[in-house]
């Protein structure tokens, strides 16, 4: 067994460096020798730590072994940023809006990671319902700082909301949330045909009202925890009547 979880784990993490490898040391390329606009990189970074989640889920053969390694990736990559925080001109490279940005994302990106996989996989045995939880969040969490940087001209004057958020980003969020869902679920199949209505507006709504009232970057953490919460019951409940 613990032969089988070794071997499960090399393979798995050597899935995982290769995938980073290849898409940072492109995006950096590209942001070398492209003009690229600062906000639009960021979400092209946000994209390639969305798609690793693939390779988590995929790479590997057992979940323990997939959220072990998370945790494992970013306790490695930890101190490899921390370093490179020191080097001059790496926070405007990788366009940190503050010092440290990138450490504590990755702490809690992966983290997330590792809990959703136990939960979700683990638990309930449902690789798809991983990528349903956090893609609830990720995509529309990226559609949300484009269309609301560039389009987003009503700001939200809510007592718990950061003065840059818009309703155009939350419409975004909600409707790139609700088709990431639909299309997931689509493909998992296996509910009533209700389910597939009810529960990716659902679980938009949640996510985008979680992201807008979040601080901090938190949402990366708070919104897939919210997705979970509504998604596993009503998954439940839609496969029972179905």
């Amino acid at each position: 067994m613990e032969h089988i979880f070794t071997q499960d784990m090399l393979k798995g993490l050597s899935y995982i460096a290769i995938y980073f490898v290849i898409c940072a040391s492109a995006a950096l390329t590209c942001r070398l020798l492209i003009k690229i606009p600062n906000e639009l990189f960021r979400k092209i970074l946000h994209f390639i730590l969305l798609g690793s989640l693939i390779v988590f889920v995929y790479g590997f053969s057992q979940w323990k072994t997939a959220a072990a390694a998370a945790v494992i990736f970013a306790a490695v990559v930890w101190p490899i940023l921390f370093v490179c925080e020191g080097i001059r001109g790496f926070s405007e490279l990788t366009t940190e809006r503050k010092h440290g940005e990138l450490k504590k994302s990755l702490l809690l990106v992966f983290s997330m990671f590792a809990l959703i996989i136990t939960v979700c996989w683990g638990w309930l045995g449902d690789r798809m319902l991983v990528l349903v939880c956090v893609y609830a969040w990720g995509f529309g969490d990226a559609a949300a700082a484009l269309v609301g940087k560039k389009w987003g001209k009503h700001k939200v004057h809510w007592k718990r909301v950061h003065d840059t958020k818009s309703w155009e980003g939350s419409a975004a969020m909600f409707l790139c949330s609700l088709i990431c869902v639909t299309v997931l679920l689509g493909i998992r199949g296996g509910l009533h045909p209700a389910g597939y209505v009810v529960i990716p507006a659902v679980t938009a709504l949640v996510s985008a009202f979680i992201e807008l009232i979040t601080l901090d970057g938190m949402d990366t953490v708070n919104c897939p925890l919210a997705a979970m919460s509504v998604v596993l019951p009503l998954v439940e409940l839609f496969e029972k009547v179905g």
